[in-house]
């Protein structure tokens, strides 16, 4: 018998190689197991990976093994019953097998392999080919921008950045240590020479002595200069990038009365989904939340999931809002502007036009991407058949779903979100 040992040095994961590749080599199974996960369980519970099960079939893999080996002489019965093709009958009572049940000739079955993926691996299913649309454009058609911040000192600079108290700090204690031995023997001489000028008036040859040694160490402190170029200390400034692809998503959700508990759940779970989908892909995003009924409020995550603030429903109060915060603090010049916005509908019949209208003029011209879910199992609202005319000015940056229910939110955010091919 033939052993293969793995002495590859991967730490506790010894099989980590082998793993990646297995899971590239029947990706299009646990791609479907995820998705089918999905719609099972709760947006929110992501705390674990997925068992995952695949058709013994489907992952027949070729082996080695060692021949019956020597001269072998066979002998091949001919026969004048059957030609390529036939079906040989299975014999009755089981033939010559030696298990104990009876055998049927109807259906088929197989073994399923099962294994376990990780969090990690689960949520890379979740998220294959998923992306925020357009969000190249503004990196190609505006350079990275730079702003100037402080990054310590430096011995080198320009002589308007000097820093006068580090400088003469450094210059103070360089001279403490060139001087110190002489300020020592100084300090000692001058004592000596009062002792003999108080006891010894008369001995006049070591008193001029001390007095010649005294004016040596004081001209040798003397020679040690105020401040030399060694002690010059600057202020550095540098330049930091600041990314022209930086982007922000504005999470709208619609909190009105209309909005029923499992309504509510549905909306919520769907920017949850996004949510974590935007932390996990992206490294420079920023998320604006964003709750209205009657009027709009920009809030935390923690209130935008948990707050049970309700009232009426006028809908162009949170795109306001939102313009309003564009304006203030995102330059188009500078950001990806990406928003979503889920709402059962419901509005007060005056104020849809008007939503109309501030996304057709003050919001979509200046946004990659804008989606609208609607959530209701009944007949569109108002403000969709409004939106389909936002649809038809901005149709490549504008879309809109409906979400029936709760296994409806995974199909309809990869619809949303769907990598799409450059052209």
């Amino acid at each position: 018998m033939s052993y293969v040992i793995d002495r590859r040095l991967n730490g506790k994961n010894k099989s980590t190689v082998n793993r990646q590749r297995f899971l590239r080599r029947y990706r299009e199974h646990i791609k479907k197991a995820v998705e089918e996960a999905v719609s099972r369980r709760s947006i929110t519970d992501m705390e674990h990976g997925e068992q995952i099960s695949i058709p013994g079939r489907d992952i027949d893999e070729p082996v080695l093994h060692h021949g019956r080996g020597g001269r072998q002489t066979i002998v091949h019965p001919g026969n004048k019953e059957f030609t390529t093709g036939d079906r040989i009958p299975r014999p009755q009572g089981g033939g010559g097998g030696r298990g104990g049940g009876k055998a049927s000739n109807q259906g088929e079955g197989m073994d399923d392999f099962v294994f376990q993926i990780t969090q990690e691996e689960f949520l890379d299913f979740m998220f294959e080919d998923l992306e925020l649309p357009n969000l190249v454009k503004r990196h190609l058609t505006g350079a990275d921008t730079f702003k100037t911040v402080r990054a310590g000192i430096s011995n080198e600079g320009n002589p308007s950045r000097i820093n006068i108290v580090r400088t003469l700090r450094s210059a103070h204690a360089r001279r403490i240590a060139l001087s110190g031995s002489s300020r020592g023997k100084l300090k000692v001489a001058k004592e000596e020479l009062e002792r003999l000028k108080r006891d010894e008036p008369d001995n006049f040859g070591d008193i001029q002595e001390l007095e010649a040694e005294i004016a040596k160490l004081r001209a040798r402190i003397e020679r040690v200069p105020f401040l030399d170029t060694f002690d010059l200390k600057y202020n550095l400034l540098v330049k930091q990038p600041n990314p022209s692809s930086k982007a922000v998503m504005f999470c709208l959700m619609d909190v009105s009365g209309s909005m029923t508990q499992a309504t509510k759940d549905i909306a919520k779970r769907f920017f949850i989904l996004l949510y974590l989908f935007l932390k996990r892909n992206y490294d420079k995003i920023e998320v604006v939340f964003i709750r209205h009924h009657t009027s709009a409020r920009e809030v935390d995550e923690e209130e935008f999931f948990y707050s049970r603030e309700t009232g009426g429903t006028i809908v162009s109060s949170a795109l306001k809002l939102m313009q309003e915060i564009m304006a203030e603090r995102y330059p188009i010049n500078e950001w990806n502007i990406y928003a979503a916005q889920a709402s059962d509908g419901d509005n007060w019949n005056d104020d849809s036009p008007i939503c109309r209208d501030i996304l057709i003029k003050q919001i979509m011209p200046f946004v990659q991407y804008y989606t609208y879910v609607e959530i209701t199992p009944r007949e569109h609202q108002a403000l969709w058949y409004e939106y389909e005319q936002v649809c038809d000015t901005f149709g490549d940056t504008f879309a809109q779903q409906q979400i029936v229910s709760a296994a409806d939110i995974y199909p309809v955010f990869r619809e949303l979100f769907q990598r799409r091919l450059v052209t």
